[in-house]
């Protein structure tokens, strides 16, 4: 049902300076894996195929990650570590990857706008690659989002509960209980004050959309901070016709974050040394 996932990575990752200064923050490594292969392995899970990514200035090690490096293939054929390779080298035969740029830093709503191009009248996927999930019991995120959107057919924003005082760094949802992880949703506010929070029920960087989307982020004046949220976009989707919040099983890490990004890098850590 969903082919494409869009990979909005065009940002500077400041909070990761000077690390980031020369590197994409998607591109920092969680264990032995950048971020944004996290959020590949995840698309795949879901039966998704290809990948949009939205780049800017000084990203190009994203596009030379997801290549074959003749010269280092050379370098480890036949050694101990060329296993080291096989998942990456499956992900580059298994996906098509195309790229273009978002030339100004104008919010997440403009950088899928730019998506456009790669996406075309189809229903897509968007990722997030600083917000790494898992589920170490059943289905990842999209995963289980697309099964959402098969019977739905809508837009669809992953949400977690997050503390009250922490809203203003999320976008917020409130809406119409569908079951005890499913809302249509009729409130959807960029980063409130907690006192104008609707609800402590946080969008993360997992969506599904429909191709409408677009138009309607044409038509989104700047919001919050000066830039075209997809909020303020999803938000008049859900006026128009419906937007559902799915509250997804499993964990996610703001690696965004320096907290978040050790956390994760702890939590992989231990799961790897406690893998039979």
């Amino acid at each position: 049902m969903i082919t494409k996932c869009l990979f909005p990575a065009a940002g500077y990752g400041t909070r990761f300076l000077p690390a980031t200064k020369a590197m994409p923050k998607e591109m920092l490594p969680v264990m032995t894996k950048p971020l944004i292969q996290y959020g590949v392995e995840e698309a795949v899970e879901a039966g998704i195929d290809v990948m949009a990514v939205i780049t800017g200035r000084g990203k190009r090690a994203i596009e030379d990650h997801f290549d074959i490096s003749y010269e280092l293939e050379h370098q480890i054929k036949g050694t101990s570590k060329e296993h080291l390779l096989d998942e990456i080298r499956e992900l580059i035969g298994k996906c098509t990857f195309t790229y273009t740029r978002q030339i100004e830093m104008k919010g997440l709503g403009d950088a899928i706008h730019k998506g456009r191009v790669l996406i075309g009248s189809e229903p897509f996927a968007v990722v997030l690659a600083d917000d790494l999930c898992h589920n170490p019991d059943g289905d990842g995120v999209l995963k289980q989002m697309a099964k959402v959107y098969e019977k739905y057919r809508c837009s669809i924003v992953a949400v977690q509960e997050v503390p009250m005082e922490e809203t203003s760094k999320y976008g917020v949802i409130a809406g119409k209980t569908i079951d005890d992880d499913l809302f249509m949703v009729d409130t959807m506010i960029e980063k409130p004050d907690p006192a104008e929070a609707p609800s402590n029920l946080a969008i993360i960087g997992r969506y599904i959309l429909t191709p409408d989307i677009f138009e309607l982020i044409e038509r989104t004046e700047p919001g919050k901070g000066g830039e075209i949220q997809i909020t303020d976009a999803l938000m008049a989707q859900a006026k128009k016709g419906m937007v559902m919040a799915y509250k997804f099983k499993g964990r996610r890490f703001d690696c965004g974050s320096i907290d978040g990004f050790v956390e994760a890098t702890n939590y992989f850590y231990t799961l790897g040394q406690t893998a039979p």
